[in-house]
């Protein structure tokens, strides 16, 4: 029977396993909610799922990362998956650690504006979006959301927050059950440590030095956490241990601050441990 719910979390929470698991039991479809495991050329930096021969996965490998992924490419992924899901009359499970694209097809995408080509810096453009837009809520690093929001504001001349709600459409996805995957800091912190080390035994210095010689490295996607430092210890200024040491750090940043914007959602808080014995009763409701 068809249904569908999301399952979110921080990075290494284990929401990849859990939906892995109940879609072995329960035949249900995934779609990956994830902003680099849509890229072709990135299996190790990103944790792609390794099983995907045996499961049915939508939201992978779809792109070069030459190529531009926006939230309209992943609202046709989701439609896809969805139509596949009730062709088969089949659950459709959402997870992944882009909780951003989610909140987009549940709140409903405003009017498409190009991007305007600046010679502003971040904190330039930080710096006007203060004075004109207290109510835009972008960190300084965010350079894709300030490019954006520059480019709304020369493009409109409105307030870029009062023109985004404006031109508001409807909801992609309505009524959707939300769950999020929650561990104590600490604990999350020791997994983080363990997939790293992973990571680094699996080839992911290997994987980055690849990626740089093929392509740009000003490319975003190898702006990305495991890459940008493994960039760093390629060109000798850390060594492995610091390597290690920053992804760690990083990866524990970008934790905390997926935990902050998943507050934004009305969801179901589960507890590792019982997250799949829970989420299986739904399958058999």
């Amino acid at each position: 029977m068809f249904f569908e719910f999301a399952l979110i979390g921080t990075t290494a929470s284990g929401k990849t396993k859990i939906a892995e698991k109940l879609s072995k039991k329960f035949e249900a479809i995934i779609l990956s909610l994830d902003s680099l495991c849509v890229y072709k050329e990135i299996n190790i930096a990103n944790a792609k799922p390794k099983e995907l021969e045996k499961l049915k996965y939508f939201g992978l490998n779809l792109i070069s990362i030459r190529e531009h992924f926006n939230v309209k490419f992943f609202i046709d992924e989701y439609e896809k998956a969805k139509n596949f899901a009730m062709s088969k009359n089949l659950p459709l499970i959402i997870t992944g650690g882009t909780s951003f694209y989610l909140k987009m097809m549940i709140d409903g995408l405003s009017e498409r504006i190009f991007e305007i080509q600046t010679t502003l810096s971040n904190d330039e453009i930080y710096e006007l979006l203060k004075q004109k837009d207290t109510n835009f809520n972008i960190e300084k690093n965010d350079t894709y959301r300030l490019k954006k929001w520059f480019s709304i504001y020369k493009s409109t001349g409105e307030i870029p927050s009062k023109f985004l709600e404006k031109t508001k459409k409807e909801a992609v996805i309505k009524n959707l059950e939300i769950y999020e995957l929650m561990w104590d800091k600490e604990f999350l912190k020791e997994r983080i440590k363990i997939r790293t080390s992973q990571m680094i035994k699996e080839g992911l210095i290997e994987e980055a030095k690849e990626l740089f010689d093929k392509f740009d490295g000003n490319l975003k996607p190898l702006n990305s956490i495991g890459l940008k430092e493994c960039k760093s210890f390629l060109e000798n200024k850390i060594s492995l241990k610091e390597l290690e040491n920053q992804i760690i750090t990083h990866t524990a940043q970008l934790a905390k601050r997926q935990r902050t914007f998943n507050k934004k959602f009305e969801r179901n808080i589960l507890e590792f441990d019982k997250a799949f014995e829970i989420l299986s009763k739904k399958f058999k409701d």
